[in-house]
């Protein structure tokens, strides 16, 4: 159901308010550069600083602005299973087409309760569900054989895989085959992904290079292997660039540097150290993507 290049957006902030009409120009910037889907809400957007109502509303701008014509699909997780289900039911009613769901973090669950929390999502949110493991951030691994389970859940189509770990993403394709699909959840493990499986990437880069991001994807399921191995070396230094400091700092430091929104954070994330900045600089204008 979802493939393709998928942006982790940002949220734009201005003056501790999120900045409307800078989101919008982001969700149009991506519609013409060829992103197949657009994930508000994630880690990527600040989820974690966001108050409930401006959540919401940053949900309800993806759904209203993209208007059908790509996929939005809300971040709507929580360590929390009641939070994550009324998160979940206030995407649907806002039209959004997916939900995508990170693991429980700090409670670190077992792995009974990891299948329980997103069982009982999916029974109370009508919404295709998206599963997203990223244990370096939430202290607790969705492991292949409980996202097997999980899989027959008619609406959970999907696992955002950010374990890090090609033997994970292979296991999880074999125990799962055709019942979910494997997304990339690292940029730099993007292309390695799709060879054993894995059918697109929710992506950090795509904020900043949506159409090489998208070109990469393209290039792999056209059998152009050539092409999208030269692709993904040429990403490599703004892949790593994305990573110099916690996402999103740099992606959002990026972005204010191209001049697309004020690069405002929410604390407890901070402006980037001088030294990454120098770095980051140097690598955006190798990449020419400085105005």
């Amino acid at each position: 159901m979802f493939r393709g290049s998928i942006v982790a957006i940002v949220t734009p902030f201005r003056d501790g308010r999120v900045d409307e009409d800078a989101f919008r120009k982001l969700i149009e910037f991506h519609i013409r550069e060829g992103t197949d889907a657009i994930v508000p809400c994630g880690t990527t957007g600040e989820s974690a600083t966001l108050s409930h109502e401006e959540h919401e509303r940053v949900v309800e701008i993806a759904v209203e602005t993209a208007a059908k014509r790509v996929p939005i699909i809300a971040g709507t997780g929580s360590n929390s299973t009641a939070e994550a289900i009324r998160l979940t039911q206030h995407a649907r009613e806002a039209g959004a087409d997916g939900a995508l769901l990170i693991t429980p973090y700090y409670n670190k669950p077992t792995q009974e309760g990891l299948f329980q929390h997103f069982k009982a999502v999916a029974a109370a949110a009508d919404v295709p569900i998206v599963l997203y493991n990223v244990p370096s951030r939430t202290g607790v691994n969705l492991l292949p054989q409980t996202i097997a389970r999980l899989a027959g859940v008619s609406n959970i189509v999907a696992v955002k895989e950010a374990s890090g770990s090609l033997t994970q993403v292979s296991e999880i394709v074999a125990l799962c085959g055709e019942k979910i699909t494997v997304l990339s959840g690292d940029d730099p493990l993007t292309l390695p992904m799709l060879a054993v499986g894995a059918r697109g990437v929710i992506s950090v880069t795509a904020n900043v290079a949506p159409g090489q991001v998208a070109a990469l994807i393209k290039a792999f399921e056209s059998g152009d292997l050539a092409q999208a191995r030269e692709i993904h070396y040429r990403l490599r230094a703004l892949n790593d660039a994305m990573f110099y400091e916690t996402n999103p700092i740099p992606v959002k430091t990026a972005l204010g540097l191209m001049g697309m929104i004020h690069p405002e954070l929410r604390l407890p994330l901070c402006p980037m150290g001088e030294a990454n900045l120098a770095r980051l600089k140097g690598v955006l204008q190798e990449f020419g993507l400085l105005p």
